[in-house]
């Protein structure tokens, strides 16, 4: 440290820790923006259907182990 008191190895840890975060969310970004990015912007209307498909699998494990009635649809509401 540059005032001249040691650190304790507690906070050399957490510093290193820290700095190694750091890297691994720089790394990510740049994967995440080159990889990711570019193929949602070609496919994203797909990536939306299958990620509200995997929602609403997910609602409906919820409401079963709930004991709940899932919420009737309006589109599956028919009309007179």
């Amino acid at each position: 440290m540059t005032n001249g008191n040691p650190r304790r190895p507690w906070e050399e840890r957490l510093h290193e820790a820290g700095t190694r975060v750091e890297e691994d969310v720089r790394e990510f970004l740049r994967y995440f923006n080159d990889e990711i990015v570019p193929d949602l912007r070609k496919n994203g209307s797909e990536a939306l259907r299958a990620a509200a498909r995997e929602l609403n699998r997910m609602a409906q494990r919820m409401d079963e182990r709930a004991g709940r009635t899932p919420p009737v649809d309006p589109k599956d509401i028919p009309k007179p």
